[in-house]
C-alpha cells in the first residue's frame, strides 16, 4: 500500500484509532471526529511529508493531503482495522457549539453527494452548451439522453439525500430513502390534476389549493422534486421517531415494526405539516438571499469574491451550499456561488507569481501540483501549501478573488447548475434552452482578470522567500544500540502455513501492507513473536500491532473482515504500550465462534516496515506452532 506509512503516521499522530469517533474523506481533507482533541499531535502532524495543514473547523479535525486523499483514505481505513460503514457513520457525537454542529450535519449530509453531483452537473452542463452551440436539437435523442444523465439526480435529489442525511442522524438509510421516493413519487405529483376541493390560506403569501386528503385531513401538496430541506427535516424526524419505537418495540419484530411505523408515522406527517413548511421556508430562503444580493449586487459580489478562499479555510463555505442548491431548486438559478467563481483562478495566479518567484526548490515542488489541480477548482493544496504559508499572495489572491466577483455581480450572471469546480464549472452559467449571453462572457472576463490581477499583485508586491537549509539526517539506532543482521520472528500461532499471496485479501496478498505469511489457526491463542512493544490494539482485538526492540514492526490480523464482529469471540490480555517477550499470551479468540458467523480465520502476519530491510525471508513449512521460526529480517 502506497501510503500505508502516512496513515499509520496520521493515526498515531491523532491518537490512534481509540480516538477516533469517525472520519471522512472530501476532496482534499481527511475530517476527522476525534473523541479528545487535545492528545492529538497537531504541530507534528503539520511537519509531516505528505501533510499540507491540519485545521479544526466545524467540529472535525481536518487534516488536508491534496488531490490523493481518497488513497490515503483508504489506507487509513487499511492500517487502523477500521470498516468503511464505521468510518463514515459519524452520528452526532461530541461536543461544539450549534454553529460548528450545524456545518457538521451540512458536510455531513452534503459531502458524500457532491462528487457525484459535480459530476452529473457537468454532464447537464455539456448538453446545455451542446444546445447553445447547435450541435444538437432540443429533440435529438443524444441530447436528451445526457440531459437525462445530468438531472436524473438533481430531479430525485430527496432520495439521495434521504440516503446521506439519516444516516448522518443515526437511522436507518432505507427508510431514509423510502422517504425521499414518496417525496418525488409520480402519481403524488400528479395529483395536482383538476379542480381543487377549497383553498387554505386564501389571499396570503401562504395560499394553497387543497387537491386530495389524509384521513379527512387537508394535504398541502408541493413539489418535492430537486428538493433538500424538507428531506433533511423528514429524515431528522424520522431518526428520533426511529429511535423511541427501537425502546418498545419487542428485539423479535423490530426489523419490520420499526421502519414499518416509522414511514407511517413521518411520510403522511411530512406531507401535511413538515413538507409545507420547509417549502415555504425554503422559498423564503431563496427570496431572502435574493433580496440582500440585489441591495449591491457589486457589493456582494467583492464580498463573496474576497472572502470565498477564508471561507473554505474555516469551513464556513459548508453554509452556503444548501442555499445555493435550494435556490437553483426554487429561483432555477443561484447568484450566490456564481460569484465566488473567479476565487480559484485568482488562488492559482498567484500560485504561478510564486512559482516564477521563489529560489526556494521545496515551494516550488509543491507549487506545480498546487497549480494543476487549482485549474480544476481544488485549491485547498495552492492555499495550505503555497500562499497562506507566505501571507502576501494569500492576501493578493483574495483582493484579485474581490475584483472578479465584483464583475460577476455587476452583470448579474448566475449558476444554472451545481457541477464541476474550476474549468469544469464554465457550463455552470449556461442558461439550458437558451443561447449563450452577455452574462456568460462576463463569467469569462471575471475568471480572466482574477487569474491575471492574482498573478501580477503578487509578482509586484512580491513575498518573504523562505532561505532553504540543507536537510539534516538522523540516524535510525535499534534500542540495542548494536548493528543487527538479522532478526527472527517466530510463530505467534499453533497452525497452517500458507504463503502470503493465498491469503483470500487483497490488501495482505498483494503485499502492499508488506511482507509476510499467512497462518490457519488450529488453536485459538496468539503470542508475541519476538521482544518488543506493543504499538497497536484494534478495540475489537482481532489486529494486534507491535514492534520489536530492533525496530521491526508487525501486523498480526486474526482472521478476514473480522473487525465487523465487533469484539465478539476476542479476549485481548495486552494493552498498548505493553512490553512483551517472545511467546507471551497476547490474544485468545474462538475459532469455531468466527468460522459459525461465517468468517475466514486465515491469520496475515505481516512486517509493515519491509521497505526497511534487504529482504524478509520465510520458512517454506506446512505446519508451524508456537515459536517455530517463522520469518527471518535481513538488515
Amino acid at each position: 500500500m502506497k501510503y500505508e506509512q502516512l496513515a499509520k503516521d496520521i493515526l498515531e499522530k491523532v491518537g490512534g484509532t481509540d480516538n477516533i469517533n469517525s472520519v471522512f474523506h472530501c476532496i482534499t481533507r481527511l475530517r476527522f471526529k476525534l473523541k479528545d482533541e487535545s492528545i492529538a499531535k497537531t504541530e507534528e502532524l503539520e511537519k509531516m511529508d505528505g501533510v499540507i495543514s491540519v485545521l479544526r473547523s466545524g467540529g472535525q479535525y481536518q487534516v488536508v493531503i491534496g488531490n490523493h486523499v481518497p488513497d490515503v483514505y483508504a489506507a487509513v481505513l487499511a492500517v487502523g482495522g477500521i470498516s468503511a460503514e464505521g468510518a463514515e457513520g459519524a452520528g452526532n457525537e461530541g461536543g461544539g457549539n450549534l454553529f460548528n454542529k450545524f456545518i457538521d450535519m451540512i458536510s455531513g449530509v452534503f459531502t458524500p453527494v457532491l462528487g457525484v453531483l459535480a459530476a452529473t452537473g457537468m454532464i447537464k452542463g455539456f448538453a446545455s452548451m451542446f444546445l447553445a452551440f447547435g450541435w444538437v436539437t432540443a429533440t435529438s435523442g443524444t441530447y436528451q439522453i445526457l440531459y437525462a444523465i445530468g438531472d436524473a439526480l438533481f430531479y430525485f435529489f430527496p432520495i439521495f439525500l434521504g440516503y446521506t442525511a439519516i444516516k448522518k442522524f443515526g437511522g436507518n438509510i432505507f427508510v431514509g430513502m423510502a422517504i425521499g421516493g414518496a417525496l418525488v413519487y409520480p402519481a403524488i405529483s400528479g395529483l395536482t390534476a383538476g379542480k381543487p376541493l377549497y383553498t387554505l390560506f386564501a389571499g396570503t403569501l401562504f395560499e394553497s389549493p387543497i387537491h386530495v386528503t389524509f384521513l379527512g385531513i387537508p394535504v398541502i401538496l408541493m413539489s418535492y422534486a430537486s428538493s433538500v430541506i424538507p428531506i433533511i427535516l423528514a429524515t431528522f424526524f424520522a431518526s428520533k421517531v426511529e429511535k423511541g419505537l427501537k425502546k418498545i418495540i419487542p428485539d423479535v419484530v423490530k426489523t419490520f415494526l420499526v421502519p414499518f411505523f416509522t414511514l407511517l408515522i413521518v411520510v403522511p406527517l411530512t406531507f401535511i405539516v413538515i413538507g409545507p413548511i420547509a417549502v415555504w421556508a425554503g422559498d423564503l430562503l431563496g427570496q431572502g438571499t435574493l433580496w440582500v444580493y440585489n441591495l449591491s449586487p457589486v457589493i456582494a459580489g467583492l464580498f463573496l469574491g474576497g472572502f470565498w478562499q477564508v471561507f473554505v479555510i474555516f469551513g464556513l463555505h459548508w453554509g452556503l451550499i444548501p442555499v445555493a442548491l435550494n435556490n437553483i431548486a426554487t429561483l432555477h438559478a443561484d447568484p450566490i456561488l456564481a460569484m465566488t467563481f473567479g476565487a480559484s483562478f485568482a488562488q492559482i495566479g498567484a500560485v504561478l507569481a510564486v512559482i516564477l518567484k521563489t529560489k526556494n526548490q521545496k515551494i516550488k515542488t509543491l507549487g506545480f501540483p498546487a497549480f494543476i489541480s487549482g485549474i480544476f477548482g481544488v485549491t485547498e493544496p495552492a492555499i495550505y501549501g503555497v500562499t497562506l504559508p507566505l501571507k502576501k499572495p494569500f492576501i493578493m489572491s483574495c483582493i484579485a478573488g474581490a475584483v472578479g466577483g465584483g464583475i460577476i455581480g455587476f452583470a448579474g450572471s448566475q449558476g444554472y447548475i451545481l457541477g464541476g469546480l474550476g474549468v469544469f464549472g464554465i457550463p455552470n452559467f449556461i442558461e439550458p434552452g437558451s443561447p449563450i449571453g452577455t452574462q456568460f462572457w462576463m463569467v469569462m472576463l471575471a475568471m480572466v482578470v482574477s487569474f491575471v490581477l492574482g498573478l501580477i499583485l503578487t509578482l509586484v508586491f512580491g513575498f518573504k522567500d523562505p532561505v532553504e537549509t540543507a536537510a539534516s539526517v538522523t540516524p535510525v539506532v535499534t534500542q540495542s544500540e548494536t548493528l543487527i543482521e538479522q532478526e527472527v520472528l517466530v510463530s505467534p500461532l499453533a497452525g497452517e502455513l500458507i504463503p502470503l499471496v493465498n491469503v483470500k485479501d487483497e490488501a495482505f496478498s498483494s503485499g502492499a501492507l508488506g511482507k509476510g505469511l499467512g497462518i490457519v489457526p488450529t488453536e485459538g491463542k496468539l503470542y508475541s513473536p519476538a521482544n518488543g512493544t506493543v504499538t497497536m490494539v484494534f478495540p475489537t482485538g482481532h489486529a494486534v500491532g507491535i514492534t520489536t526492540d530492533s525496530g521491526a514492526e508487525i501486523l498480526m490480523h486474526i482472521g478476514m473482515d473480522t473487525v465487523q464482529l465487533e469484539g465478539k469471540y476476542f479476549t485481548v490480555h495486552a494493552k498498548q504500550g505493553d512490553k512483551i517477550t517472545a511467546g507471551q499470551l497476547l490474544t485468545e479468540f474462538d475459532i469455531e465462534g468466527i468460522r459459525s458467523e461465517g468468517y475466514d480465520i486465515t491469520t496475515p502476519i505481516i512486517v509493515t516496515n519491509t521497505n526497511q530491510y534487504l529482504d524478509v525471508m520465510v520458512v517454506d513449512e506446512e505446519e508451524v506452532k508456537p515459536g517455530d521460526r517463522v520469518i527471518t529480517l535481513v538488515i
